[in-house]
């Protein structure tokens, strides 16, 4: 029997999942066994898990879980060297020159484990089956209108948190520019027919920012873009690949322009295709503004679990959105599961 073992996140302010309890009685009425650790930070409480008939595990103890499960999580895994002999799938970041990423597939090397990225479930036309992008968009545009609010105070951006959804994150972030005084900020979204650059778009349009929308035709000629320095923000919703041009470069930092805030919510700083070679490392929930210049000043945003900000939405859209691929476990010699495993091993065999 397919077994999948739902892991507990050990990231810090990572509250997200990736399966709900509705998600998996459908899986278990598919003859597909479930295990989920249990966890004090996950958004979705486990009873309910309990209650769709569940096996509960106690938390992070997926390293003894039987060889033949499948280890569901979302974010990395602890980094602690160890030899990985399952099969996982999670968000791995090792399949695009991120340095931090030949650590992990070395980890699988060693175990004999197989890695399925959920960055590369694709369908048969090579888009993604799922993808939280719509509400990294909202909340990386959200965070980005936070710093350029402080700017205004003379200040740096300060932490950020869990809302309960996006209505209580709003009202927050309408009183914060209002009481501003200034006029709204002129944003530049690029990736804007993406899921990604969708939810900058909405969040921008719900705090009455004017939003210029760019995506591949208005990047095709790879550069440079002046126009976006005459933007006060820009929010990059295009995933770093071979290809991709530089946006902002290192220049800018002491040219004259108008942008102060950089929303990078595709997030790849150590990736060789950085599209926003200004900075050199992702921010965090406690410091998400990195200040990069003074004269005049620019801030990035660039934090990798913008949607864990809204985590009970995020999740049950990522999990609707996943639940028809999971049903398909039970062969995973076929369609999006046999494509990632092709990616895996693409990769796995130039070490």
């Amino acid at each position: 029997m397919t077994h999948l073992w739902v892991r507990a996140e050990q990231r810090p302010n990572e509250e997200r999942v990736g399966l709900t309890p509705e998600g998996a009685a459908a899986l278990i009425a598919a003859g597909i066994r479930v295990t989920v650790e249990d966890s004090h930070v996950r958004a979705i409480p486990i009873d309910g898990y309990r209650r769709a008939g569940c096996g509960i595990a106690p938390a992070n103890s997926w390293p003894d879980a039987p060889l033949d499960a499948i280890i569901f999580g979302l974010k990395e895994l602890p980094e602690d060297g160890t030899p990985l002999p399952h099969r996982h799938i999670m968000f791995g970041h090792a399949f695009k020159g991120q340095h931090s990423g030949r650590a992990l597939l070395d980890r699988f090397k060693a175990g004999g484990g197989t890695l399925y990225d959920l960055e590369y479930l694709v369908d048969e036309t090579g888009r993604r089956v799922a993808a939280f992008g719509y509400w990294a968009g909202y909340a990386g545009a959200a965070v980005t209108l936070k710093a350029w609010a402080a700017q205004q105070r003379g200040e740096v951006c300060g932490p950020v948190g869990v809302y309960s959804n996006k209505d209580e994150l709003n009202a927050e972030l309408l009183a914060e520019l209002e009481a501003t005084g200034a006029n709204r900020p002129r944003a530049i979204v690029i990736g804007a027919l993406g899921r990604v650059g969708t939810g900058a778009s909405d969040l921008c349009k719900a705090m009455s920012v004017d939003v210029t929308k760019w995506d591949m035709a208005e990047t095709a000629s790879g550069g440079p873009f002046p126009e976006i320095l005459d933007h006060d923000l820009f929010l990059n919703c295009i995933f770093a690949r071979p290809g991709t041009p530089v946006f902002v470069p290192r220049e800018a930092l002491t040219a004259p322009r108008k942008l102060t805030a950089i929303g990078d919510v595709a997030c790849d700083p150590d990736s060789d295709y950085n599209p926003v070679p200004v900075y050199d490392r992702a921010t965090t929930w406690a410091e998400p503004a990195l200040r990069v210049a003074t004269d005049p000043v620019l801030d990035v945003i660039a934090i990798d679990n913008l949607p864990s900000m809204l985590p009970v939405e995020s999740s049950e859209d990522y999990a609707a959105q996943l639940l028809p691929s999971l049903l398909t476990l039970t062969d995973l010699n076929a369609g999006v599961w046999a494509k990632a495993e092709e990616t895996y091993n693409s990769h796995i065999e130039r070490i």
